[in-house]
């Protein structure tokens, strides 16, 4: 049988030169988008995706048949690779490890499109000191019942709070139904400080607006309300990044935006063929976000705060071994049934 090769094309980034394979394989059906237009697309907001990712491990989130077929969550990199592309080791409980992606130019995010790449998923700390995360990440996540509208009246209230406690936060549409809002802090603590942190962040904000917000683990106790995801801060658990674009048919993407067009915003505005344009005008929302680090200590107070006043800790995921002081790992309804 004659084996044909695959078109390709070769683009020059930099001083790479990146094969796409393929290139006019249409990866958005009812767009008609392509495997190419996605790779030039992670070229026109190059600044603000090499920021959003650099010297982070990065798992990918791969749709090699497009943005309706099956997705592949990858956390190693193939072996086969261009010896160029540049990766970061982190380590499980279990003693394995892995060699993420870690981009520091965006040859690399153009290599992992071609893969069919399209979320990318950064750890909240870098290459340097991976235990130790520089992001702390606030998580507004719409529950059946509350939708993006909900999310933008939580993300007020948090912007509020951000204000009063000193800290810069910078938010972006998570290109589905929430919101997502980064903060730099220094890379002093380790992942469960930062978590608890961010539970106790997340409490005082279900405390403001409780008919509004949740932080219940267990989604039987969430009911119509918003649910701000504390665990997003916990090893190894990661969010698609800034610019990156999510498996929707409309091709939506994860949009830095500014505090005060946020209210007026729709996750459908920002998209793979409309954010060139905006980037082309204003630049990456999340230049400044190196520069404005907030200190933890302040949120750590607040652990103290709530600890003192009997507010135990709260569950981690499934996978997770067992934490000093975690509640039972049972949803409520079952604990009721073996009573």
């Amino acid at each position: 049988m004659l084996r044909v090769a695959s078109p390709f094309v070769e683009l020059e980034i930099g001083e790479r030169l990146v094969r796409v394979t393929n290139p006019d394989k249409v990866f958005f059906a009812e767009r008609g988008e392509t495997k190419l237009d996605l790779v030039r697309y992670y070229l026109s907001v190059a600044d603000g995706i090499v920021r959003a990712l650099y010297e982070r491990p990065t798992q990918l989130k791969r749709h090699p048949d497009g943005a309706e077929g099956e997705a592949i969550y990858q956390k190693r990199v193939p072996e086969r690779r261009p010896e160029w592309i540049e990766t970061a080791r982190v380590t499980f409980p279990s003693g394995r490890h892995a060699d993420e992606l870690c981009v520091t130019e965006v040859a690399h995010v153009a290599w992992a499109a071609n893969l069919g790449t399209l979320d990318f998923h950064p750890w909240p700390s870098r290459r340097k000191d991976v235990e130790h995360p520089d992001e702390f990440r606030i998580d507004i996540d719409p529950q059946p019942g509350t939708d993006f509208a909900d999310a933008k009246r939580v993300a007020a209230v948090v912007q509020e709070v951000l204000g009063e406690i000193g800290y810069a936060g910078w938010p972006k549409t998570s290109g589905n139904r929430g919101i997502h809002v980064a903060c730099r802090i220094e890379p002093l603590w380790d992942f469960p400080v930062v978590r608890r942190a961010a539970l106790a962040f997340a409490r005082e904000i279900e405390r403001r607006v409780p008919q509004l917000v949740t932080t219940a683990w267990w989604k039987e106790e969430r009911g119509e309300r918003v649910f701000i995801d504390y665990n997003q801060n916990a090893r190894d658990r990661t969010i698609a990044s800034g610019y990156s674009v999510r498996a929707r048919r409309d091709a939506t993407v994860s949009a830095p935006v500014s505090w005060d067009e946020l209210a007026d915003c729709e996750t459908e505005d920002f998209t793979l063929e409309t954010m060139p344009g905006r980037f082309a005008r204003l630049g990456d929302l999340h230049e400044g976000i190196d520069g404005a680090v907030c200190d933890l200590a302040v949120l750590l107070e607040w652990v103290e705060r709530d600890e003192q006043a009997g507010v135990a800790e709260a569950p981690y995921p499934p996978h997770f071994p067992k934490q000093p002081g975690e509640p039972k790992r049972v949803q409520p309804s079952r604990e009721r049934k073996n009573e």
